[in-house]
């Protein structure tokens, strides 16, 4: 699966689980929760004011 910007966190962590700990420094403390199944990588990053491209390079996510 390629991930981009409108990948949810869960996908997200299933295809790379050492993200999580990119999330935690950028305050996502909640990756367990249901909102984590169908939220986006771009969601996450604009609910928690993070530039996406920001959260995307820290990643190694090309934007889409």
């Amino acid at each position: 699966m390629v991930l981009t910007a409108d990948s949810t966190i869960a996908e997200l962590l299933r295809e790379k689980p050492e993200s999580a700990q990119v999330l935690f420094r950028f305050g996502m403390g909640c990756l367990g929760c249901a909102i984590a199944n169908n939220e986006t990588i771009r969601e996450a990053a604009q609910v928690h004011g993070v530039p996406v491209e920001e959260m995307l390079a820290a990643l190694g996510i090309a934007e889409a």
